[in-house]
């Protein structure tokens, strides 16, 4: 007999408008007599709080109905336990969807992912208890996170776009200290630089490539760094990140590793779009922490 699905759903997703598609979506995963849960917490911590009791109770998958910060809760609770995480994108960004190869703008065939019930097992990524399945932001773009969070007008993109322009008026480079460790050794680059960026998938930011050749399953993580460079350049250099095409830049360096460890002055760094907290930090890949419907 099918299992339980339990669905993780986030009501203000694109404003609130993804509670039209919500009811269709649970008809679609109902089919074949799988009995289907919803649960909405009254906050992100009393969501992960039920996300991780239904969990316990060995469903047959926790799907996230929502953006990059839903699919970030989700792995919270499924992370390490075997449970099988399904993804119905429902957000602005959908990143983590995207970088999976899932349908962005079709929730039903979405729905269909999962009902299919292919697994792949994927990495993830841990820092201190917070685990991550995309990038982690450290510098301007955090900084504009930072901003954007800040500020209750206007909605949607075009609160971080306002964001942006206004935090480049004052931004200067950040001196970083970067660790990394992998199997080849220890490494560590001091420098001053725009952003730093630890992927575990490949994009931010509703389709910032800025770690375009990371793979969710290699048992590393690709970090991408962008040097200090005056105003004029990273504007011209910055908007390349959506076609991936910013690596080939002289101002920008990329290595591999499965530790890394970033210090620096003043920067507070956002993980699958979350705020995570203030740099130093250490964040390390977990081989196969996921088992993602795909």
């Amino acid at each position: 007999m099918p299992g339980e699905i339990a669905v993780l759903v986030n009501p203000a997703a694109r404003g609130g408008r993804s509670r039209g598609l919500l009811a269709p979506v649970l008809d679609r995963l109902g089919r074949d007599g799988h009995e289907v849960s919803v649960i909405v917490g009254e906050s992100a911590d009393d969501a992960l709080r039920h996300a991780r009791e239904a969990v316990a109770g060995r469903p047959e998958a926790l799907v996230a109905f929502g953006g990059d910060g839903l699919v970030h809760l989700a792995v919270q609770a499924v992370a390490g336990t075997g449970t099988p995480l399904g993804v119905i994108p429902a957000g602005t960004g959908n990143d983590i969807a995207a970088a999976l190869g899932l349908p962005r703008r079709a929730p039903l065939a979405a729905a269909d992912v999962v009902l299919a019930g292919g697994i792949r097992v994927l990495d993830a990524a841990k820092t201190g208890e917070e685990w991550f399945a995309g990038v982690m932001a450290c510098g301007f773009d955090s900084r504009v996170n930072e901003r954007a969070n800040r500020m209750t007008w206007p909605p949607g993109m075009a609160r971080y776009l306002l964001a942006l322009a206004e935090e480049l008026r004052s931004f200067r480079p950040i001196p970083f200290r970067i660790t990394l460790e992998g199997p080849g050794g220890s490494e560590t680059i001091e420098r001053e630089a725009m952003l730093v960026a630890v992927g575990n998938t490949s994009s931010y930011g509703a389709g910032m490539r800025v770690c375009p050749d990371a793979v969710p399953d290699d048992g590393l993580l690709d970090v991408t760094i962008l040097d200090a460079v005056p105003k004029g350049r990273f504007l011209r250099v910055f908007p390349q990140v959506y076609r991936g095409s910013h690596v080939g830049s002289p101002f920008v360096e990329t290595r591999r590793a499965a530790r890394v460890t970033l210090e620096a002055p003043d920067v507070i760094a956002y993980a699958d779009g979350e705020r995570i907290g203030p740099v130093p930090l250490t964040c390390e890949i977990v081989p196969g922490a996921l088992r993602v419907l795909l």
